[in-house]
């Protein structure tokens, strides 16, 4: 390698390297500016949590942002669990089958409760967070034409992988994904993909959130709706 196609090689390296510094910096910028309109807004909040494809619980909540910038939620009347299914194979057996059924929730009630604040310690993005990860050297990027990917380790849990794609003429993330655990790596392992949709003064927002736990055949999913400015 020649001299100059040296210097050519390590000045389109710190090219990219101050774009992706940039872009990262631009990424944490817009996610703050979005945050901010978010919090202008209420919103329903639909929680769907299914054990082996069968929805187990559903409840919706009314949500916005108190005081203390933390999310405010309030339940709305017609959630809970799925209702029971009629019993079969006679009535002894039909009431025994209901009750082991019932057990076996039970016993997943507190571990599927667990998955399902899980989603709301990835989502939304928190600018701060990844402000931390950036500090402690667990931040990388790859800028891939118009979108710059971010990849973040440790963003909540040692060893959890934050995965985002940032479009930077738009300002506005392209993907975001997750992979996590609720306890305990590998055993339990899980996956989260969110799709963002944006309202009419162009914030954005995450419009459904799901998450998967294969080992345990568990999926929760967390839709918003319904975006309205607080107080009108």
């Amino acid at each position: 390698m020649t001299m100059n196609v040296a210097i050519a090689v390590l000045l389109s390296g710190a090219v990219l390297t101050q774009d992706a510094s940039q872009g990262a910096a631009a990424l944490k910028e817009s996610l703050a500016q979005n945050q901010a309109k978010l919090r202008t807004y209420s919103w329903i909040e639909t929680t769907q949590i299914s054990l082996k494809g069968e929805v187990k619980k559903q409840e919706q909540k009314q949500c916005y942002y108190g005081a203390d910038g933390k999310v405010q939620k309030t339940p709305i009347g017609g959630g809970g669990s799925a209702p029971a299914q009629p019993e079969s194979g006679g009535r002894k057996g039909g009431r025994l089958k209901k009750k082991v059924v019932e057990n076996k929730v039970d016993e997943m009630k507190d571990y599927m409760e667990r998955v399902a604040a899980l989603v709301h310690q990835y989502v939304p993005p928190d600018p701060q967070k990844i402000q931390a990860a950036q500090a402690a050297g667990n931040v990388s990027t790859q800028p891939a034409g118009g979108t710059l990917n971010l990849s973040v380790k440790d963003y909540v849990k040692p060893g959890d992988l934050l995965a985002i794609g940032f479009d930077t003429a738009a300002k506005q993330l392209s993907s975001y994904n997750v992979k996590s655990y609720v306890e305990k790596p590998k055993e339990d392992d899980v996956t989260l993909a969110v799709t963002f949709a944006r309202l009419d003064d162009g914030t954005s927002y995450p419009q459904q959130t799901v998450l998967d736990v294969p080992g345990k055949k568990i999926q929760v999913k967390v839709t918003n709706a319904g975006y309205k400015k607080t107080g009108s």
